[in-house]
């Protein structure tokens, strides 16, 4: 029954949902949905809803349903899932839904209880072979890291949610730190930054936007994003009003959060056996994931740890991609994935 099967590799992610078929990313979605309350039906999903975000009157709700990387709300994502599978290209001219062989990374701080909510999301939605894989496991294996060698290697994934740091050797993870510190703490950090000083009230749409064009972590950038306006709603007089902000203010605003993240960086240094430690000081930290496309950030980081910072080539995407290689090579990554 092989060719009733197909294979995708997903990374459900806090921020955003991506699904691999046939090697290539089907589905790059915001992990966002909208319910009209009075019905409880879902109206929207992905972009569409992320549109409806902190624009909605009392009848329609956005939620996200994944909470720091971890299933909160079961049926919102069990539905998301669904469409955006649905949503694939080449699944969409089939007549019936074929069952799948799916791959499905999971933050490695995640519960018991947690691993199996994802897994029984995946089985509703016809998952016949369901695997999950660490998502710093399968950031090493999307930057292009041969995880089998016995040598040590650091992956520092900032996601939406949660910021993953591990140290991998012989395919497996050696010592690893989940921080719930990432993308959505930045942008609560602008949202509160922009009250505080500027006195104007920002949603949270607007503060991920400016995290995007001007967010940076140091303040002695060599080429500086221009200053950006924005708009929101004066606190004092309630009227709609705009301000400038540069990117040195970002720096400011979002400094406690990247120091959070640093002491953690520091702490799965130091809990690393002597032997890695080594190697990692050859090779280096690896950065993966949204946050890893703040400006300044290696350079912040390589001060701080002494050692050499790597950005992954497109890290959103990097995570996504170490999944559909496992899914590829099933076989040759057996021992790393949890079935």
């Amino acid at each position: 029954m092989g060719f009733l099967t197909e294979e995708i590799a997903i990374d459900l992610g806090t921020a955003n949902t991506l699904i691999i078929h046939n090697d290539k990313v089907v589905v790059n979605s915001p992990s966002i949905v909208a319910i009209d309350r009075t019905t409880n039906k879902i109206i929207a999903i992905g972009a569409e809803a992320s549109m409806m975000h902190g624009k909605t009157h009392e009848n329609i709700k956005t939620i996200r349903p994944l909470k720091d990387g971890v299933i909160a709300d079961f049926n919102a994502s069990e539905q998301m899932i669904n469409t955006l599978i649905k949503s694939i290209p080449t699944l969409k001219r089939r007549f019936f839904t074929p069952s799948l062989r799916m791959v499905i990374c999971i933050p490695s701080g995640i519960t018991e209880v947690e691993m199996r909510a994802v897994k029984e999301s995946a089985e509703r939605v016809n998952g016949k072979e369901v695997y999950l894989i660490h998502e710093p496991m399968a950031a090493a294996i999307g930057i292009g890291i041969d995880i089998m060698q016995p040598k040590g290697n650091m992956i520092v994934d900032i996601g939406g949610g949660t910021t993953e740091i591990a140290v991998i050797a012989l395919s497996g993870i050696v010592c690893d730190k989940s921080v719930k510190i990432a993308g959505d703490v930045f942008t609560n950090d602008i949202v509160n930054y922009m009250r505080s000083k500027h006195n104007l009230y920002v949603g949270e749409r607007t503060a991920e936007k400016i995290k995007i064009l001007i967010g940076s972590v140091i303040e002695d950038l060599e080429n500086p994003p221009e200053d950006m306006s924005v708009q929101g709603r004066d606190l004092v007089t309630g009227k709609p009003k705009q301000v400038m902000v540069s990117y040195t203010e970002i720096a400011k605003a979002i400094d406690k959060s990247i120091i959070r993240i640093e002491e953690a960086i520091m702490e799965a240094l130091s809990q690393t056996p002597p032997e890695l430690a080594a190697d990692i000081y050859n090779t280096g930290i690896y950065l993966a994931g949204g946050g890893a496309l703040l400006r300044g950030l290696d350079i912040r980081l390589s001060r701080k740890t002494d050692l050499p910072v790597y950005i992954a080539e497109d890290p959103l995407q990097a995570v996504v991609r170490g999944t559909g290689i496992t899914l590829k090579n099933l076989e040759s990554y057996k021992n790393i994935l949890i079935k």
